[in-house]
């Protein structure tokens, strides 16, 4: 594997770690200091708001250089998170929600850069490849970071978790400043400014635009199916609530198989093609969740981890493989908004839809994950058997 891909993976599990445990830590404070599960909860909607500023911050990482900009937000990590020493009690509260704002910023800014730098270090056959290994090591280290970060809490309390979280944006940025790019992606145009030049790309391209759209269905009905799954375990299977931890680890097992072999199908096959068995496979596992028998709920829950990986690698892959250099930014950080938007919206809706039970939910998604799929599939093979077409233009807009 060469040198740059092993830094890229190491950057991901860095990262995954520090959020991961940055995330529930911050919680797990505000609700001592306050003693609110609805004051903690929004320390979560902080990280994930800026995220639908997206196709604005994407197109701040298009204007500025890209490396600087990404070791930049690292670097401000680093710097902010020990501020949270000056947390003393519920009148400090607000410092913890303007760093978790700071942090869902500077990681839209990360994502876009780390997008952008991705072609610009490694050859097109490595692409899926290298991001099927980033999603295993992120996935991968969500198994260990909660216990770990939660066990340190407890032990020595927030400050002490805050300190040693502000040393791996530090390492990550280090890591970014040792990749060897073997091109410098040029600067967006004049032309080209504006969050509509991004949104043509990925929607007007079919190879960008059908694995973003079966990525968004799949993670959003992940989301809409997260209250059914307690509903499953308590209402269907007769158990306690604590076996959810057991679904939610096998489901982590199968995001880390699934992104091991997810490039390896993206280079054989296409993105879309991955796309659509990724969705499908989510939806014959939301199927298979609503079996009664526990052994079939867990091997339901590792067929989730397959798929869910699968459509966002191939989701990823098809931004950096066919959008245009001066706008990747803007493309790749528009492509998160709209994949993972909609679960500010889906999560309710499956909230209020497990009124009706837990199987309810479930099958609505897994309806609209293999619809989802069908489709794309015939407007893939019809693609095929059509003229290529044109570029798509740019068109000029402003922000």
């Amino acid at each position: 594997m060469r040198r740059n891909a092993v830094l890229f993976v190491l950057v991901s599990l860095l990262s995954g770690f520090g959020g991961s445990t940055v995330a529930l830590v911050t919680g797990l404070w505000i609700f001592d200091l306050t003693g609110s599960p609805s004051l903690a909860a929004l320390a979560a909607i902080c990280v994930y708001a800026p995220t639908l500023a997206g196709p604005w911050l994407g197109g701040l990482v298009d204007r500025l250089p890209r490396r600087p900009i990404v070791i930049a937000a690292n670097l401000t990590l680093a710097a902010v998170l020990p501020t949270l020493l000056a947390v003393r009690g519920p009148d400090q509260v607000w410092l913890l929600y303007l760093v978790s704002t700071i942090y869902g910023v500077a990681y839209v800014l990360i994502d876009a850069g780390e997008s952008a730098l991705l072609p610009a270090a490694l050859s097109p056959a490595e692409l899926g490849n290298v991001n099927g290994w980033r999603s295993s090591a992120q996935e991968g280290v969500k198994l260990v970071a909660p216990l770990a970060g939660a066990s340190l809490y407890a032990w020595q309390g927030g400050p002490v978790v805050a300190l040693l979280a502000a040393g791996l944006p530090a390492l990550a940025a280090a890591g970014y400043a040792a990749l060897r790019l073997t091109r410098t992606p040029p600067a967006a145009a004049p032309r080209a400014r504006g969050v509509r030049a991004g949104l043509t790309v990925l929607f007007g391209s079919p190879a960008i635009r059908l694995p973003v759209c079966l990525a968004t269905v799949a993670i959003g009905l992940s989301g809409f199916g997260t209250a059914a799954g307690y509903a499953i375990v308590t209402d269907v299977l007769g158990l306690p609530i604590t076996f959810l931890g057991v679904l939610v680890s096998a489901q982590g097992a199968g995001s880390v198989a699934g992104g091991v072999v997810v490039g390896r199908l993206i280079a054989r096959f296409d993105p879309t093609a991955v796309a659509v068995a990724g969705t499908v496979l989510f939806g014959v596992s939301c199927l298979g969740r609503c079996l009664p028998w526990w052994p079939a709920v867990v091997a339901a829950s590792v067929v989730a981890g397959v798929g869910l990986p699968w459509a966002l690698v191939a989701a990823v892959t098809a931004v950096q493989t066919h959008s245009p250099d001066a706008l990747l930014g803007r493309v790749a950080a528009t492509a998160n908004t709209v994949m993972f938007g909609p679960i500010a919206a889906m999560n309710p809706l499956g909230s209020a839809a497990v009124l009706w039970g837990g199987r309810p939910p479930l099958l609505l998604a897994a309806a609209g994950c293999l619809a989802a799929g069908a489709l794309a599939w015939r407007t893939r093979r019809r693609a095929a058997r059509a003229v290529p077409a044109a570029a798509v233009p740019v068109p000029a807009g402003s922000d």
